[in-house]
């Protein structure tokens, strides 16, 4: 009983906060939308506006991908799954996107700076690049060996 009654709980929360997360997702994009159209109504840079705009665009879908982890991984039946199996299916699709939004930004940052003149401001950039390409390489590190624990 007590455990039906915790399963229940869980799925609840799950559905909870993966309405909220899909509810941020849509907020965040009717953003981007407002802010494509007034930017181009408006006269300003079609580099800026677009730039701003594919940041929006990740954000919405790291955001999204939340959400889709949380009801996938919680909303169901509570199994006896080892934990470790349950994180190599939906880690490295989140750290994934998580990888994307940085790189973009690092690289979205670079091309500003660059054109505002601004070569000193480029150790933050450099910082979200390489802390993406650690964020990667410790993915890396932690399925090889968490494939070494399920093999072996």
């Amino acid at each position: 009983m007590n455990n039906r009654i915790n399963s229940l709980v869980r799925t609840a929360f799950a559905k909870l906060f993966t309405f909220i997360f899909f509810g941020l997702a849509i907020a965040i994009i009717a953003s981007l939308i407002s802010t494509l159209y007034v930017g181009l109504t408006g006269g300003e840079d079609i580099m800026q506006i677009f730039l701003r705009s594919i940041n929006t665009g990740i954000i919405a879908l790291a955001v999204f991908e939340l959400a889709l982890v949380i009801n996938k991984e919680y909303s169901g039946k509570e199994e006896d799954e080892d934990a470790v199996v349950s994180l190599r299916r939906t880690l490295p699709r989140f750290i994934g996107t998580v990888c994307i939004a940085l790189s973009l930004e690092g690289l979205i940052m670079v091309i500003k700076y660059s054109q505002l003149d601004l070569a000193g401001n480029l150790y933050y950039p450099v910082a979200i690049i390489c802390s993406t390409a650690l964020l990667i390489a410790s993915l890396g590190v932690f399925l090889h060996l968490t494939r070494l624990r399920i093999e072996g």
